[in-house]
């Protein structure tokens, strides 16, 4: 299709509300038009390279037997209520009722009907192992959501589930896993990408890694040990900092001091190290009363 032909407004004035340049760019060359706050519609040529980068994610998928599915968007509350994760999880997850005043939820991601599916399934332990996986619209209420697709509040993801009979077929099919990302960032053209260790929040487990892509504009801060190959993200760094000091054990006092509001002033003005204090703040809740 000739470039005049194709759907999208192509301008070359940079928008106003775009700090960053991917942002710019994007809007400027037609790919994306805003909808709502973290909301945004693909003009025909951000689907066609989003259809590639789906393609390449399927064949990996599938070289690791991974079975496409497609969970549905809306939720019943239910099953997230079965799981705990119904109030567990803060505003991020959106609530709602239906016609009928059943709680709904728009799914952020799908444990939970992933789980809902297979367990009729799965009852036998013969047909395990098994990975099912989607490309799938999901919504998360982002409460700061920032440069056009970097941080939105509803996206396109691929999510996978895999269920095993023991801790050991789960750990080596994970590396499978691992590997068939690498695969995926190498064949999408993406060398900035790095492999670290990081928090599974909400989600659970006890090993997690995220693909980091290094740029100016990111927020997240993560530590490479330049004498090993240890990677994380700082939030999921190991502290290997020791704390030898051992204080002597003393009888609780309390101690006059007067002028003295800081823990740097505490150290100079009873001769302590850093180490061995603390500071704790007390505050008291005040109803308000009503007339």
């Amino acid at each position: 299709m000739k470039l005049k032909n194709l759907v999208g407004d192509r301008f070359k004035e940079r928008p106003s509300d775009c700090i960053v340049d991917c942002h710019a760019l994007m809007v400027r060359g037609g790919y994306m038009k805003y909808v709502a706050n973290g909301i945004y519609s693909s003009y025909p040529s951000l689907r066609n390279i989003t259809k590639k980068i789906e393609q390449i994610i399927r064949e990996e998928m599938d070289k690791i037997d991974g079975q496409e599915v497609l969970l549905p968007v809306v939720l019943p509350g239910s099953l997230w209520e079965e799981s705990g994760r119904f109030l567990s999880v803060g505003s991020e997850l959106l609530r709602f009722k239906d016609r009928n005043q059943s709680t709904m939820v728009l799914g952020m991601t799908h444990e939970e009907a992933a789980v809902q599916l297979v367990r009729d399934y799965a009852q036998s332990y013969v047909k395990y192992p098994f990975m099912i996986y989607q490309i799938q619209t999901k919504f998360r209420d982002e409460a700061r959501p920032r440069a056009g697709l970097i941080r939105v509040r509803e996206f396109t993801m691929k999510d996978a589930y895999s269920f095993h009979t023991s801790q050991d077929d789960l750990e080596q099919y994970y590396r499978k896993c691992h590997r068939a990302y690498e695969r995926i960032f190498a064949r999408a053209g993406i060398p900035e990408v790095i492999s670290v260790s990081s928090d599974s929040g909400m989600m659970g487990g006890n090993v997690s890694h995220e693909f980091m892509l290094l740029t100016p504009i990111g927020e997240d801060s993560i530590i490479i040990c330049k004498e090993c190959d240890y990677k994380a993200n700082m939030e999921a760094a190991e502290s290997i900092v020791i704390n030898d000091t051992k204080p002597d054990q003393e009888d609780l006092v309390m101690v006059h001091t007067p002028k003295v509001s800081s823990i740097e002033d505490v150290i100079d003005f009873l001769h302590l190290p850093i180490e061995n204090t603390c500071k704790a703040v007390v505050y008291q809740k005040i109803q308000p009363m009503s007339i």
